[in-house]
């Protein structure tokens, strides 16, 4: 690749394990920077990835772990705020980190995932976070390139193996914003994206919005996760007060399935207004094509035995 050792952010993720995986087969050193080094277990096997402990949010020490870098890749994103931990913290702070650390390193190429609706004016603080973040890359002086998809779905995703897990457990799901609009797009095609950004030099100082072939609305995509699981579960759509009143007690529910911010966001359909961008790849896989392999009953199975053939 014509990158050979790239910095990542956020790389013991969802998204960034597979990325990570998929540079590290490509013979590119790797420095992923992670807080804690058991977040990145799953990746310590990998040829050419060092994981190094370190805050992503403070310059200093990106810019320590970086040296040597020449492109550094932006993951890092989170769903829920806490008082702890904001989303202004996260998204803005440690995309202000990694612009200065690529300043001091001198590493030109900034590769950054932002969000489909992201806007400094956006209905939720996860989008105008989002937005705000965005501002500072695109006015910052480095060879960038934003990545703004729809929801991503793949075998780890949060979302529709939170529907799998619930149409198991309930006949019945009441659901805010069942209305709202989603184009899923495949985490390998997300990870196809960003590498073949790295190799293209017309990607630089642009921004794409990522999205699969097909819209569904959240009523159709919990629909058809069920039917996926082997279940028909009685899906009915919660009015506005309602929805806000089920959204306010799930932000308190143990992994947080919903928030009222998450709702906020619905409010802005996550859905592209252009084809697919041909210089990143594609066609788009299907939801279809992928989502059976991971969530189907078959793929339980073999996910248990696999288990229990590496715990013997």
């Amino acid at each position: 690749m014509k990158h050979r050792r790239i910095v990542v952010l956020g790389g013991s993720g969802f998204i960034g394990r597979h990325l990570v995986a998929r540079l590290a087969a490509r013979e590119v050193e790797v420095v992923l920077i992670t807080r804690q080094r058991d977040h990145a277990k799953h990746l310590f096997l990998l040829p050419r990835v060092e994981i190094v402990e370190a805050d992503a949010g403070d310059a200093t020490d990106v810019a320590v772990a970086g040296r040597g870098a020449d492109a550094l890749i932006n993951l890092v994103g989170i769903l829920h705020s806490t008082r702890r931990t904001s989303f202004d913290d996260i998204h803005v702070g440690v995309t202000d980190a990694a612009i200065r650390a690529c300043r001091s390193n001198g590493i030109a190429r900034l590769l950054h995932m932002s969000a489909l609706n992201a806007d400094t004016n956006g209905p939720s603080a996860y989008l105008r976070s989002k937005g705000e973040a965005e501002a500072k890359v695109r006015s910052s002086d480095l060879q960038w390139t934003i990545f703004r998809p729809s929801v991503v779905f793949g075998p780890e995703d949060q979302f529709l193996n939170k529907f799998a897990a619930l149409v198991r457990w309930f006949p019945v799901i009441p659901l805010a914003g069942a209305d709202a609009r989603f184009q899923p797009v495949w985490v390998g095609d997300v990870v196809t994206a960003f590498t073949n950004a790295l190799e293209a030099d017309e990607t630089i100082r642009q921004a794409y919005a990522l999205c699969g072939p097909r819209v569904y609305t959240l009523r159709e995509l919990m629909a058809y996760t069920g039917a996926v699981v082997g279940r028909k579960p009685l899906i009915v759509g919660l009015p506005g007060a309602l929805g806000q009143m089920q959204a306010a007690i799930l932000e308190h529910a143990p992994g947080k399935p919903m928030s009222r911010d998450n709702l906020a966001s619905m409010r802005v359909d996550s859905v592209c207004d252009a084809p697919y961008p041909a210089v990143l790849g594609g066609p788009p896989r299907s939801l279809e094509s992928v989502a059976p392999g991971y969530l189907s009953p078959a793929a339980e199975v073999d996910r248990f035995a696999l288990y229990r053939s590496r715990r013997r």
